[in-house]
């Protein structure tokens, strides 16, 4: 009779070992203070279709050789909260941002969002961009 309790024990516990792991609400969510990344075609739709701050996070001389117009200068390395209230006032505003070639807009992007902008989308680099640039 001993030995079935303690198979039966010991069935039980191999069975509910074995089951999957429950999935807390936390990591079943959307991750938040986030960017995200959308396609230069994209970028482009919304900024044709809606109020949209355009970010390039290049260096002065670079902008200065080209630009998508419209789009504010705040170079990478200069991000703080007060520069980005500077050109970005209100943290829930849409902002598309962009460089040369994509590494820099993503670092920007990360950085406005850990400073509690809300609504930012990465969108690459400018040396790909196939719409108008001004000088």
């Amino acid at each position: 009779m001993k030995r079935v309790i303690f198979f039966v024990l010991a069935l039980l516990l191999a069975l509910t070992g074995c089951g999957q792991p429950e999935q807390s609400a936390n990591e079943s969510a959307p991750a938040e203070n986030t960017y995200q990344q959308i396609t230069q075609e994209e970028a482009k739709e919304m900024m044709d279709d809606s109020d949209v701050i355009i970010l390039d996070v290049r260096e002065q001389d670079e902008f200065d050789g080209g630009h998508i117009p419209g789009a504010a200068l705040l170079p990478v390395g200069t991000i703080t909260e007060e520069s980005a209230a500077a050109v970005i006032p209100e943290k829930d505003s849409v902002v598309l941002v962009y460089c040369r070639s994509g590494n820099r807009s993503k670092v920007a992007s990360q950085a406005l969002v850990e400073i509690g902008y809300t609504n930012i989308y990465e969108f690459g680099g400018i040396s790909t961009w196939p719409y108008e640039v001004e000088q």
